[in-house]
C-alpha cells in the first residue's frame, strides 16, 4: 500500500474554512490522504461554528487547532490547497516546487450555525473531487 499523499489547506486565521476542510478529507480520504491546515495569521482557537457542524456531520474534532504555517513548512507536502484569497496571496514560498489549487469558500464567522454547516457541506461537495483530481486519486 502506498503512503497517503499529504494535502496542506491554508486559510488566514485557520480558525474555521481550513480546519473544516482539514477535517473532512482526513474523514473522507482517510489512507489516502493526510491533510493539514494552517494559516498565515492564525487565530487563538478554532471557531465554535466549525465544531459544531463538524460534530453535526459526525466528523472527529479532536486535535483540531490552528496552526501557523512555519510549524508545517518541513512536512513532506504534495498540494497545497488555498481555501481564501488572502492566503492565496500571501502563501509562502516552499522549499520545492509544489502543486496548487485554489478554491475560495465563504467565511461564516459571526453568523448563524447554519451558515458553517452550508460552508462545510460546500467544502465537501467541491475540495474532495478537487484533491481526488489533483492527486490522480
Amino acid at each position: 500500500m502506498t503512503a497517503p499523499r499529504t494535502v496542506l489547506i491554508l486559510c488566514t486565521g485557520n480558525a474555521c474554512r481550513s480546519q473544516m476542510a482539514e477535517a473532512i478529507l482526513n474523514h473522507d480520504l482517510a489512507g489516502r490522504v493526510r491533510a493539514l491546515s494552517a494559516g498565515t495569521v492564525p487565530q487563538s482557537k478554532v471557531a465554535d461554528g466549525a465544531i459544531e457542524a463538524l460534530k453535526l456531520a459526525g466528523l472527529p474534532t479532536d486535535g483540531l487547532h490552528p496552526k501557523d504555517i512555519d510549524a508545517v513548512l518541513n512536512e513532506p507536502i504534495d498540494l497545497v490547497v488555498t481555501v481564501c484569497d488572502n492566503a492565496k496571496e500571501s502563501c509562502p514560498v516552499f522549499p520545492r516546487p509544489l502543486p496548487r489549487i485554489h478554491l475560495p469558500f465563504h467565511d461564516p464567522h459571526g453568523e448563524p450555525l447554519e451558515r458553517f454547516v452550508a460552508v462545510r457541506d460546500d467544502i465537501r461537495a467541491r475540495l474532495l473531487p478537487a484533491v481526488r483530481e489533483a492527486l490522480g486519486l
